[in-house]
């Protein structure tokens, strides 16, 4: 009894004073590192919490050279960020590449299989920028940490009352009715359309197969916008990182 006494007071002193220690390291670390997490930071973390869960998990594990180690990762990654800054190369080589996934309204589905994001996982992030049409988007970009860059089309840009001096009206929302070839009845029933009308509509724009369209919308004005699985984007803009 004795003894777990013994190892939890151990236990409570090294969080005591680790957790202090995380916090400075942390904010040594600086706001980017903890807002957006590249990569490298994110590896530095992850080991962070290995080594300091280690540390307080296990009473037998000694406790100053995980505050060493903790300083050492926390200089490290201030290391590395610096030498991003001063060398664009070496930045670009630990870092992910920014990525155009949506240009002139259509997926560019093979970069989308490059790293490795599905038509949900763009849908999503658009919504999340407040999109609900694809037809909207000039170009969208999968940055570095993830995040989705969107420059809209000059038309669906935003403006205000004093700009246009008018008052904005809602835009109507686009569903996505044809992923991967598979229709989606359920869009069929809200928009009360038939399957065979999307197809007309394909066949109209020279589209034979239904099994070639990666993704197809539909707005309340029933137009169709959709994207090929084939289809090749040649003006695709050069995005540096």
């Amino acid at each position: 009894m004795l003894e777990i006494v013994k190892e939890s007071l151990l236990v409570l002193g090294r969080i005591s004073t680790i957790v202090p220690l995380m916090l400075i390291t942390a904010i040594f670390m600086g706001k980017r590192a903890i807002g957006e997490l590249p990569i490298f930071d994110l590896l530095i973390i992850l080991t962070l919490g290995s080594v300091v869960g280690a540390d307080i998990a296990d009473p037998s594990v000694n406790h100053i050279p995980t505050a060493v180690a903790i300083i050492a990762l926390g200089l490290s990654q201030k290391l590395v960020a610096k030498l991003k800054i001063s060398s664009r190369s070496f930045g670009r080589w630990i870092t992910f590449k920014p990525t155009v996934v949506i240009q002139n309204g259509k997926f560019i589905n093979e970069n989308m299989e490059k790293i490795h994001y599905s038509i949900d996982n763009v849908l999503q992030m658009l919504r999340e920028k407040d999109v609900f049409d694809i037809k909207e988007v000039q170009t969208a970009i999968v940055e570095a940490n993830g995040e989705l860059s969107i420059l809209k089309h000059a038309r669906h840009q935003t403006v205000t009352r004093q700009d246009m001096n008018i008052i904005p009206y809602s835009s109507d929302i686009a569903l996505p009715i044809i992923i991967e070839g598979d229709i989606s009845r359920e869009v069929l029933s809200y928009f009360g359309v038939k399957a065979v009308w999307v197809r007309r509509q394909l066949v109209k724009n020279g589209v034979k197969d239904i099994n070639d369209v990666f993704y197809a919308s539909l707005n309340r004005e029933l137009e169709l916008h959709y994207t090929l699985k084939s289809e090749v984007e040649h003006t695709i803009p050069p995005v540096q990182h």
